[in-house]
């Protein structure tokens, strides 16, 4: 064991020096992609239920909770860039305005505000003057009220305020020489920005393609998304084969998705897109893009938890000219997820800790962010892409197959937590001490609290049900919150075996 710690430990160093070396350049950029789960506004007007701003219900979308989420966003981005944060941010899930009579730009948002900062702001009642706020005049003023200052916002087309909840977003601080929007069936306008890098230009695309990863029938309108994407990029090529293009956001798609759907005869990414992972193709000419989930290993590859198991619906893609060694290209080992423990992920088990609207409100996403960095070689160097490329078809759990019970709380606490220990509790996997109460909908009772199981998969629900009424149970279980109650969520057969 000391061994293969010291052979990892080699590893790592190496390829440290690797991305130094090869980063030996007068800039380095940041990139990140970052769906923020339906920031909203305050407007009173949401095509989502979640996001009720009036009344007093447990759920209801408050100033303050709007100032939370926005010094948590603040918070993610400063891990990045020594604090800077980002060069370049691709947004996924910034509502959309739905008051455009009342907007105002985020430049002029913050002039207006200079000697109050946003949680003074979003502090008790909001003036009426500041209801039809856009939520991207809100984070601009957020994020230049927590010193990260100078982001520009490009965002996406939105064609039918009635039907388009949310849009696309690119922030960033390099010059923006030209922006296109490209509109797809059924899903967000993909943004794209041509932004310039020491006299370089990076042609950077900001996605939210059709939800439903797993689904056939919704793969049909990714593979048209997709293709309205690729058809753009063809044109780019064609004019310039090194164009330097970053590809990115929520494809709702895994990078494997061939192999992990393999009753999917065509895939939106892989085979409309034609994201891959063999540098050798980009070398040859074979191909012109990949996907940066490649130069991770297997195990590292999770940006996102459903129903028990890691996913990497976000993306950012590069084209063979960020990965040539000339120019503006690719720092090896540079990619991966943002993983930020009591601040965007869940300490134990690891976790994105998604947003709630209980109580004051809390977490952050149900997606972890990625981000790679790319430098500007001063000479020629190594093609920084070596990886041999691995697809693996199985999901990878996102729960130990063992927990650690010692480091879970035990269900019979949550009757007791305050509102705001509660928000802070959702999303934790806790002991379930109770008796099983059966039911069309299974139940348990815990103490004198009777919750909800929800039990996403079918084998594992029939399972459930097939436990007497009445039995007492020790279980382990993942506290929701939806449609205004606390349940438990049971997503693994390990979560129901006697203990």
């Amino acid at each position: 064991m000391k061994r293969l710690c010291l052979l990892f430990s080699i590893l790592c160093a190496s390829l440290v020096g690797a991305a130094e070396t090869t980063a030996q350049s007068k800039q380095r950029v940041s990139v990140m992609a970052y769906n923020v789960e339906n920031l909203f506004d305050l407007d009173a007007i949401s095509l989502y239920d979640d996001f009720v701003v009036t009344g007093n219900g447990p759920e209801r979308w408050t100033p303050e909770k709007l100032g939370g989420k926005l010094g948590r966003i603040a918070a993610v981005l400063k891990a990045s860039n020594e604090g800077r944060g980002p060069d370049i941010v691709i947004l996924d899930e910034l509502e959309a305005d739905h008051t455009p009579a009342s907007t105002i730009t985020p430049e002029a948002f913050i002039a207006a505000h200079l000697g109050r900062s946003y949680r003074e702001l979003l502090k008790g009642e909001l003036p009426a003057d500041l209801a039809g706020v856009p939520i991207e005049a809100w984070l601009i003023k957020a994020l230049e009220d927590e010193g990260l200052k100078g982001y520009k916002i490009v965002l996406g087309e939105v064609l039918d305020l009635k039907q388009e909840a949310i849009h696309c977003a690119i922030l960033t601080r390099l010059p923006i020489k030209s922006v296109r929007q490209h509109h797809v069936v059924a899903a967000r306008t993909i943004v794209e920005a041509e932004l310039e890098v020491e006299g370089e230009s990076v042609f950077v695309f900001a996605n939210h393609w059709k939800s439903g990863a797993g689904s056939p029938a919704t793969e049909t309108i990714r593979i048209q998304n997709a293709g309205v994407a690729r058809a753009r990029l063809d044109e780019i090529l064609k004019a310039n084969p090194h164009a330097n293009i970053v590809f990115g956001g929520d494809l709702n798609s895994h990078y494997n998705q061939k192999q992990r759907y393999p009753a999917m005869a065509k895939t939106a990414i892989q085979d409309v897109l034609r994201s891959q992972g063999d540098p050798a193709k980009l070398a040859t000419g074979e191909a012109d893009l990949y996907n940066l989930w490649y130069d991770v290993e297997p195990a590292a590859r999770r940006s996102d938890e459903f129903r028990g198991e890691w996913g990497t619906l976000m993306h950012l893609i590069v084209s063979k000219g960020l990965a040539d060694g000339k120019g503006l290209d690719y720092v090896p080992g540079s990619f991966g997820a943002v993983v930020l423990p009591d601040l965007n992920a869940h300490r134990y088990p690891v976790s994105p800790w998604r947003w709630t609207n209980y109580g004051p409100g809390a977490g952050l996403s149900d997606h972890f962010p990625i981000q790679a960095e790319f430098a500007v070689l001063p000479k020629p160097s190594v093609v920084p892409l070596s990886r041999t490329e691995l697809s693996p078809a199985a999901a990878l759990p996102a729960f130990p197959a063992e927990l650690d019970l010692t480091l879970l709380r035990d269900a019979k606490t949550v009757a007791t937590l305050s509102a705001d220990e509660t928000a802070r509790q959702i999303g934790e996997v806790f002991i379930l001490n109770g008796t099983f109460n059966g039911g069309a909908k299974p139940s348990i009772i815990i103490g004198e609290k009777r919750y909800a199981l929800y039990v996403p998969d079918e084998s594992l629900l029939k399972a459930v049900k097939a436990t007497k009424k009445g039995q007492s149970v020790r279980w382990l279980g993942q506290l929701n919150f939806y449609k205004g109650q606390l349940e438990f969520m049971v997503s693994s057969p390990d979560w129901i075996r006697p203990r």
